[in-house]
């Protein structure tokens, strides 16, 4: 079984309601039906009543099961107006601006995940990753401990012989161009916790660099070996290891000859870049010379859960990155 199988079936074993604030978008009609056939997760479609009906007509959809919020109508567009309002007004929000925000889906949905009327969101077929995080960065904040909102990909290698039978994650890779020290710490637990949580693994964390131990000297290679520091500091039982470069990190014989009796080197299936430039690159030379699936870009570090698809996104891809924001959502409930 694939893993977006794997994930898709921790989905339907525990349903939750995700927002899919593009409710006027032809492909999230569509992928709502899907999402509500196979049973992955509830969800609900914000945007005009009559522009959704509108697109479901167009493409022969059923909605039945299908919840339609068009915010303006509901009971809560007040009093959602009055508490953003509050939660903003010292960063010189006014009262009008607070009610012309919640007119936008993507900060409505929120405000609804920030009460607890909902238990995730998936927006980005059609708006930019900086619109679709921006309602989660203002409103939903951080999850407890976590500094920063960050990326990874769990990448599926054709090669079993890494990772765990072939399953890695890669951090940052979409987010963060120039990540500090405490902001690289916070990544590496992140996508250490995204692994377990959606893919099953023990993580085995190596924070990459161009050094091994000190065998380099620069910078950025202390900026490598601090932020390892702090990963045990913050999170003690997590197996961590660095700096480590590549082969260390992923080939046994190199890893325990560089670093010798680390619990991590040779054997690391969450590698932890030390830039986006670096993550980026990273992810897509494995993709297409490797041959690996690459899922994602995955969101991680909110308090409730938010991911962004590519606006070149298929109707497959919005169900599977829904079932990934439902298995986020169960282990933060």
């Amino acid at each position: 079984m694939s893993i977006i199988a794997t994930i898709k079936e921790k989905a339907r074993a525990d349903k939750k309601y995700i927002l899919l604030p593009e409710g006027t978008e032809e492909r999230t009609v569509q992928a709502a039906r899907l999402i509500t056939d196979d049973g992955i997760a509830k969800v609900a479609l914000l945007g005009n009543d009559e522009e959704i009906k509108s697109v479901a007509d167009k493409f022969n959809v059923s909605l039945d099961g299908v919840t339609i919020i068009e915010p303006e109508k509901t009971a809560e567009f007040t009093p959602f107006v009055e508490q953003f309002y509050e939660m903003r007004k010292a960063k010189g929000v006014t009262v009008e601006q607070a009610e012309k925000m919640m007119h936008d889906t993507l900060f409505y949905a929120a405000m609804m995940i920030k009460n607890n009327m909902a238990d995730g969101m998936v927006a980005g077929a059609i708006n930019t990753t900086g619109n679709t995080l921006r309602p989660g960065l203002q409103i939903i904040k951080m999850a407890k401990g976590i500094s920063v909102v960050s990326s990874c990909f769990i990448m599926e290698v054709p090669n079993k012989a890494f990772g765990d039978d072939g399953i890695m994650i890669f951090g940052d890779c979409a987010v963060n161009p120039e990540p500090t020290a405490e902001q690289l710490a916070a990544i590496a637990i992140s996508s250490a916790t995204t692994g377990k949580v959606l893919c099953g693994i023990n993580p085995r964390v190596a924070m990459l660099s161009f050094s091994t131990k000190g065998s380099a000297k620069h910078d950025n290679v202390d900026k490598v070996r601090t932020a390892t520091e702090l990963v045990h500091s913050l999170a003690p039982d997590l197996m961590v290891d660095g700096e480590l470069q590549a082969d260390a990190a992923l080939v046994e014989k190199v890893g325990q000859l560089k670093s010798p009796g680390s619990p991590v080197a040779g054997k690391a299936n969450v590698l932890i870049f030390p830039d986006l430039q670096a993550g980026n690159i990273g992810y897509k030379l494995v993709q297409r010379l490797a041959g690996a699936e690459a899922i994602g870009p995955i969101c991680q570090g909110f308090a409730k859960p938010i991911n962004d698809l590519s606006r070149g996104c298929s109707i497959e891809d919005i169900v599977s990155v829904v079932a990934i924001t439902a298995v986020q959502a169960q282990a933060q409930a």
